[in-house]
Formats: structure tokens, sequence, C-alpha cells
């Protein structure tokens, strides 16, 4: 008796343990935006060279992960001169530090739609642990991909480039620009179901 109540609870658990279904990030309708104070206008931009992997059950929060990598190289502000400048070492320092890394740490729900990534956020080999509220905008099946499923969630949130080091002294001081970042990121998700 002993044995078989133990069988099933190292069961359950192993079951409990599982990862959650992983999503593929469609990149034709996925888009990581940002904008950024210059003076008082704001001005806007997007990394266009990023890769995602997200594990996703609102059943399974102990098995959703999420990790994400952006190029900084793929900085795009609608100005090539900018972009170039944002590249430098004024700022991201590219060449050193060509990539920005997100990695989850765990899932929190705050309702059936509203949910909360707690990870950690390396920019320029600084780390710090960030919030990254995620709202599901809707789920159903792909109407052209049978036994597909697509899933929207939109994150957005904000944070202080200069707890990263990117464009520290004259930049933060003269207060030319913004140290609030604001970040927008729609995407499109799919999975077999």
């Amino acid at each position: 008796m002993v044995l078989a109540v133990a069988i099933t609870a190292l069961s359950t658990l192993s079951v409990n343990a599982q990862d959650a279904p992983m999503w593929k990030v469609d990149k034709a309708h996925t888009s990581v935006n940002f904008s950024i104070n210059h003076f008082f206008s704001a001005v806007t931009g997007k990394f266009t060279d990023f890769n995602g992997t997200i594990l996703f059950d609102p059943n399974n929060l102990k098995g959703s992960k999420a990790d994400f990598t952006l190029a900084i190289n793929s900085i795009d502000t609608d100005d090539t001169k900018r972009d170039t400048h944002l590249q430098s070492k004024d700022f991201f320092d590219a060449d050193t530090y060509p990539k920005m890394v997100f990695t989850s740490t765990k899932f929190e729900k705050k309702s059936d739609k509203a949910y909360v990534i707690h990870g950690k956020l390396t920019i320029k080999d600084k780390t710090k642990h960030i919030k990254l509220p995620m709202t599901i905008t809707g789920e159903m099946e792909h109407p052209m991909m049978k036994g597909t499923l697509i899933l929207g969630v939109v994150i957005d949130t904000t944070i202080d480039r200069t707890d990263y080091g990117v464009g520290t002294g004259d930049w933060a001081a003269t207060m030319v620009v913004g140290d609030e970042v604001r970040i927008h990121i729609p995407m499109e998700l799919n999975r077999k179901q």
C-alpha cells in the first residue's frame, strides 16, 4: 500500500515538473519596439533581429519558461546616423556586447489574461532582475493551418537605461536623452495541438 502511494506521488510530481508546451514566435507578426525621450519628444525604434523560446501553459506555470535574445546591431530608429551612434561605445557598445538577453525565472498569474514574467535582463554584461507584464490578447485555432493554435500576447514594461550603463556620462547628465525606456512587444505565437 505504501509503495503504491509512493509511486502515485512520484508520478504526480513528474507530471507537474514537466515543461509547458513550446510556442513558436511568428517573427513576421512580432515586433520588439521601444521609445525614449529626446528632450521632450519620444523617439521610437525597434530591434529587427531577435529570437525567442516560450514555453507557456496557464495551468502549468512552474513548467513555463521564456528566453529572448536581441542583436544590438539590428537597432532601427529610422535614422542611420543615430543607429550607428547607438551601437557605439557611447551607448550599447555593440562590438563588445553584441547581444541583449532575457531569461525567465518564473511566471506569475494576475488574472485569466494577465501574467508577469519574472527574469534576468542582461545588457552590456550587467544583469538586473526585471518583471515583464504579459497580457493575452487572444487564442484560437489557426484557420489556415489545421491542428495549430495561435496565441497573441503583448508585453509592456519600462527599464532605466542607466542601470545597464547605456548612454551614461554626458548623455545622462545633460538630460538630452531620457533615462526611462518604454518597451512594447506584441507577439504572435503558434504551436501544434
